[in-house]
């Protein structure tokens, strides 16, 4: 058992300290975490005693927070907002069962994984699932993740890389920037803006360079962050876009994109789930694999 230091301060005092520092008053503060004033003012002064600084300047019964005090409070809300965030996150799991933590790339995730979910969750409905988006490799040793689906190029060392999906760019775009075009040439679809994946530069480049192209010195078009924005980008008739086919499947159903050009671009490396090798395996995310692998398989 670990016993927390004499110093740490207790969640009432966090609160307490929040409050008093956002509202400036004591007896405001009170009111709003419906306590008597002399807690509140206990809470305080305990704290200050056992910290040995003084958090507030007492003007004229007003409450005025000292440069310690105002670096406190804010840690304290950063504090409170996580337990509150831990709190929904746990009620939220209520039901019981196992629950599944993923790293996912956040176009995969919404594009191709949560549409698919579903199948999952029938299969396995004691299980719950914790997404979070994740660009950047993951630390499993410093993270609650069970496991990622990224690309494989993104796993580091000490982990497990299943092979899930090739990726194969198309060029798309939204039908009225065509103006009724069925296919462009590589010249006449370089004279358009060209939507650019700031985290991946080089792709438009690299289809260019495939087809014999000379490649563009001066790309001109849009540049976003991540290729759910491209894909927006795209819809919204900013540019042609540069995109993995199995992130635009629906759009291109639903008649909101269009592929412009047949040439497709091979990316460098696929997408694969990753997990911790020296995790011990889980009947959970045993199931969950084996599912993800059948569906990757599956197209």
């Amino acid at each position: 058992m670990v016993l927390r230091p004499n110093y740490t301060p207790s969640i009432p005092e966090l609160r307490a300290l929040v409050f008093c520092g956002d509202l400036g008053s004591v007896s405001r503060a009170a009111d709003a975490l419906n306590l008597t004033q002399s807690a509140v003012s206990r809470s305080i002064r305990s704290l200050e005693e056992r910290l040995g600084v003084q958090l507030f300047h007492r003007v004229r019964k007003r409450l005025h927070l000292s440069d310690a005090g105002r670096a406190m409070v804010h840690e304290s809300r950063e504090i409170l907002a996580a337990l509150d965030r831990s709190a929904r996150m746990t009620m939220a799991f209520g039901k019981g069962g196992d629950v599944l933590r993923l790293a996912v790339l956040p176009t995969l995730a919404s594009t191709w994984l949560i549409p698919r979910l579903p199948e999952f969750l029938k299969a396995c409905p004691d299980v719950s699932i914790d997404l979070t988006s994740a660009l950047h490799p993951v630390d499993f040793d410093e993270s609650p993740f069970d496991a990622a689906i990224q690309r494989a190029v993104l796993a580091r060392k000490g982990t497990d890389v299943r092979h899930l999906l090739n990726e194969t760019l198309i060029t798309v775009a939204a039908p009225e920037l065509l103006d009724g075009a069925a296919e462009l040439s590589p010249e006449q679809l370089a004279a358009f803006p060209l939507i650019q994946l700031a985290t991946r530069p080089e792709l438009w480049n690299d289809w260019f360079f495939q087809l014999g192209v000379r490649p563009q010195e001066r790309l001109q078009g849009p540049r976003v962050q991540h290729f759910d924005m491209v894909i927006s980008a795209a819809q919204a008739g900013l540019g042609i876009a540069l995109l993995p086919d199995i992130f635009v499947q629906s759009a291109l159903a639903a008649g909101s994109l269009r592929q412009v050009h047949p040439q497709g671009l091979d990316g460098a490396t696929p997408y694969a789930l990753i997990r911790p090798a020296a995790r011990i395996d889980s009947p959970t995310i045993d199931s969950f694999a084996d599912w993800l692998h059948r569906t990757a398989a599956a197209g």
